[in-house]
């Protein structure tokens, strides 16, 4: 295994992670600008009140996205697993 073989896995591993995580963040980001736009708007101070919004955003983010989040992570796995004989032998 040379320095190229081990760029390239830690490469793919950081990119899966961005593609993976990516929709969640973008979507807790979203339920928290508009959060704090109602929370300006009303002059709500109350600091759980944003929370529980991105929670629930996320959850059904994750019941949404999650076959695709899966099908992604299981694809990284199995090139790495199938690959792991070049990579050591």
């Amino acid at each position: 295994m040379n320095e190229e073989m081990v760029i390239s896995i830690a490469e793919r591993g950081i990119y899966t992670t961005l593609i993976v995580t990516g929709p969640l963040l973008l979507l807790a980001l979203a339920v928290g600008l508009i959060v704090s736009i109602f929370q300006a708007t009303t002059q709500i101070q109350e600091q759980t009140l944003a929370f529980i919004p991105k929670i629930v955003a996320v959850l059904i983010g994750v019941v949404f996205f999650g076959p695709w989040m899966l099908s992604h992570l299981l694809s990284y796995a199995t090139e790495i697993f199938t690959n792991l004989n070049r990579f050591v032998g």
